[in-house]
């Protein structure tokens, strides 16, 4: 990723919004309907929160909004560690031994 820190204090509030949806794997329609707005606003918004982040697409963009929130993967809220968490759990589980 490309992305510098500073970058996502660039994005307004409704492009922090959108990213926050992006980043929990909503799509486009999913984040227009949450936060009333047309889809075709999500992707301009989006468009917008690449350039800023300069990363090349929404997965990217998702990955620095959860790396964000982690603190170098120190915080035991950080998000990714909650996904990590969960998915550990399902390797684990019945199924997989």
């Amino acid at each position: 990723m490309y992305a510098c820190p500073e970058a996502s204090e660039g994005l307004t509030a409704a492009e922090a919004r959108v990213l926050r949806l992006v980043s929990e794997s909503k799509t486009n329609r999913e984040i227009a309907a949450s936060l009333g707005i047309s889809p075709a606003t999500v992707k301009r918004h989006l468009e917008n929160i690449l350039r800023k982040l300069r990363v090349r697409n929404r997965v990217e963009a998702a990955i620095y909004s959860l790396m964000s929130e982690c603190d170098g993967g120190n915080n035991a809220e950080c998000p990714l560690a909650a996904w990590r968490r969960r998915h550990e759990s399902r390797r684990n589980g019945p199924i997989g031994r």
